[in-house]
Formats: C-alpha cells, structure tokens, sequence
C-alpha cells in the first residue's frame, strides 16, 4: 500500500479527541441510543443513514480488495509463497472456527440457556423466518463452490461477492507476477491506483458517525431495549462467551505470538466502534487491511488473509450458531444426545464456510444447520429472531477481532511481520495518523 512513502516515515500527528474517529463514533451511538429509546418511531425512519453507509463502504471494498492482493502478489519474489501464505491461513481458520463452535457447544450445555421455557414447536409462528430458511438453501456445497468463480473477469466488481473479488485478484496478481518485466507498467500503475483510492477511503469513513447513529437508533427504536428481558440469558450468555474467547482464546495466541489482543483491540478501537454502530463488519474492512499494514504486517499477507477470513473465520457467527440452536432445543424441550450434538457440530462446520457473501449470515446459517439436523425444529428460530439484532453486533466483534488477530499471526508464521511497527502501533496511546491522512 503506498500511500505516501514520505508521510508515512513522518512524525505522528496528534488530533484533538473531538476530531478523532472514534470519539465522534462513540458519540454517535450514544446519541442514537438516547434517540431510539425516548422517540422510537422517528429513530426507526433513520434506517437509510446506516444503510447508505455501508453501501458507500460496500463500494470501495472491491478495488481496495482487488489493488491490495495484485500488488501484494506481484511483489513477491517467489510464487510459492503465495499458496504458502493461503494454506496456513486455512489451517488456523479451520482450527479456530471449529473451536469457536465447540466453545459455543460447551457454553450451551452448562449455562442451559433455554431450560425452563417449555415452547411447543407447534404453537410458533414460522412466517417470520421462512424468507432466512429459503435464502439458506443457497449454502450447499455444491453452490458455495460455484458461488466463488464470477460469470466475466469484470462481474466480481459489479457485485459483492468478496470470495470473487479474491479470486480474480489472485489469479491476475500471479499471471503479472509472471510475465516478469512486461508486467512493470501495469504494476507501477496499480500501486500508484492505490493512494487515490484509500484516500477516498478516509474520505467516506468521516461519514462514519453518521451511518452509526442511523443503524443504532433504528436498532434500539424497532426493538427498544426492553425486548433484552425475556431473552436476557441467551444474550448475555451470548455476550460473555464471545468475550472469553476473544481474551482467553485468542488473548493466549496472541500472548504467545508476542503481542496483546487488547493492546490490539485499543489500536483498532475506531474500527470497532464503527462495527458496533453498523452491526456490519465489511464497514470497517477497508480501515483494518490498511491499519494492518501500518502495524507491520505484510502487504500481501493482509491481502490474503483479512479478505478469506471475512469468509471463513467467523469465529463471533460460529459461538452464535451451535449456542442458539441448543438454546433453540432446550427452550422446545427437545432432548439432543452427544451424537446428535456432534452431527450438529459437524453440519455447522460446513455451512458456516457457505456463509460467505451472503447478507445476515448468522441468522440464515443457523437456518441452514437446523434444517439439516431435524431434531431441533426450525420454528424454534422465531423465538430468537427478535433479538438477533442485538447479538449481530457481539457476532461481528468477535468476527472482526478474530481477523485482526489472524493476520498478526499469519505474518508472524509467514516471517513476515515488523515486529518494531508492531509494537509501536500497539504502544501508541490515542488515535495518531501519518500527516497526509490528518489533513485530508
């Protein structure tokens, strides 16, 4: 990524805590939350505002995917270390997902969520989740592989499908890699692309408390804050396991690679916040690759890993799935045997990997996993559908986090990692940004 070789190099600037992103973010949801609980009604017709920001954002992350692996690609010496790269990204998401559904398993028979509610599958109305089970057909193997190669070489831009994007951008990063001095130009030009684009990239994100606020306050307007109660268990039981995995999971991984995930966590605390605010990770997609980069991390690993994992390293939607579909049997009284708990297991290790590019992914997901496991009903999803929104923002901490984290370690693995830019980044106290970005 090169922005600004000069200004990058140069000294830090300090802004005021009412310009930083973060503060205004914060600002933002709170006055959202203020707004959604005392005029509802108004709150709900501020929809639009999250909504047309993270269609701004859904814009960019296309060539911002596309730029950063070609030119990653391109500059690296041997090919080899391409599918290197690719393969132990795929190792620790298989190994880290696939925990992250065992934890939520584990969480699940000992908290017992569910046990007491005594539903009858028969007396819910399944109307309101008929459209996510439709839409969770699309998750089948079979489909998801298709999914990923695009119709044209130009149709993955027109979309937002990331895993096309990927696709294409690593089949075009290695074929320049290979034409040798021919593909100069073109590289030259790409890496020069780069600094206009993430410039606009700065850009949209001053729009950021503004797509927060909406997205809040149309949150806490539709569904108040009262309808936590009834479901407060599930949620906080929800809340609290994602919060260990991310300090003790993923805090020893990262203890053990020679950083701290909260250190971590402070210096992607305007990305977070914004999660929080939209309940979309892809709203902060564009920030992390480019802050991830600045902490030390390889260009072409951050290009490699953070857009695969944004498909296959769901560690927040893994927790939610095995967690709510026992809170789901518990609640509907339907009894689960180990065997049926590891084919639950099984099943959701496959669909969580189809998840990817599919709009409400958590919730569609579990509608896939269920459908496949018949001893847990289906309907039994209508009693977790009205706070599913509010666990959507824990799902893509806990997710973005987890990428975050996955790119430290894989450049770490890779020998790819400034270990010095690292610890700086994470050592700086507030929000410092290179002098090019502060001024824009």
């Amino acid at each position: 990524m090169h922005i600004s070789t000069d200004a990058i190099a140069a000294s830090p600037v300090r802004l005021p805590f009412y310009r930083q992103l973060y503060f205004q973010v914060l600002l933002a949801i709170t006055l959202g939350v203020l707004l959604g609980h005392f005029e509802p009604a108004f709150a709900e017709t501020l929809k639009p505002l999250g909504d047309a920001f993270i269609k701004l954002v859904k814009m960019i992350i296309a060539p911002v995917i596309f730029l950063t692996i070609v030119t990653g690609i391109a500059g690296m010496t041997h090919l080899r270390a391409v599918g290197r790269v690719f393969t132990k990204a795929m190792i620790y998401f298989l190994f880290f997902s696939t925990l992250a559904l065992v934890v939520g398993l584990v969480v699940a028979n000992v908290v017992q969520p569910g046990a007491g509610m005594n539903i009858d599958p028969a007396g819910l109305d399944q109307t309101a989740v008929n459209g996510y089970v439709q839409k969770s057909h699309e998750l089948t193997l079979v489909g998801f592989a298709m999914d990923i190669i695009p119709k044209t070489l130009l149709s993955p831009f027109v979309g937002d499908n990331i895993l096309q994007v990927l696709f294409v951008a690593v089949l075009f990063g290695i074929a320049l890699a290979s034409v040798g001095e021919k593909g100069k130009p073109i590289l030259t030009f790409l890496e020069g692309l780069t600094a206009p684009v993430f410039k606009l990239v700065h850009m949209l994100m001053k729009a950021a408390p503004i797509g927060a606020f909406g997205a809040i306050a149309f949150t806490i307007g539709k569904y108040g804050l009262g309808s936590l109660v009834n479901l407060a268990w599930l949620v906080g039981a929800f809340y609290l396991t994602s919060l260990l995995f991310v300090a003790v999971i993923l805090g020893t991984v990262a203890r053990l690679c020679g950083f701290s995930v909260f250190k971590l966590a402070r210096y992607l605390k305007a990305e977070l916040l914004l999660v929080l605010g939209t309940s979309s990770s892809e709203s902060a997609l564009p920030s992390l690759m480019e802050k991830m980069e600045k902490a030390g991390c390889s260009k072409s690993v951050v290009g490699l890993v953070v857009p695969t994992g944004y498909s296959f390293n769901l560690d927040g939607t893994n927790i939610y799935m095995t967690l709510a579909a026992l809170f789901i049997a518990q609640a509907t009284n339907t009894d689960l045997t180990l065997g049926h708990q590891i084919a639950l297991l099984l099943v959701a290790m496959l669909s969580s990997k189809g998840a990817a590019g599919v709009t409400g992914a958590g919730f569609i997901t579990l509608a896939a996993t269920l459908a496949v496991v018949p001893e847990v009903p289906v309907a039994g999803m209508a009693l977790i559908l009205g706070v599913d929104r509010f666990m959507s923002e824990c799902r893509s901490l806990t997710n973005f986090i987890g990428n975050a984290v996955a790119t430290v370690v894989v450049s770490r693995w890779e020998g790819a990692l400034d270990q010095e830019k690292l610890a700086q980044a994470l050592g700086r106290e507030g929000e410092a940004l290179p002098a090019v970005i502060a001024e824009g």
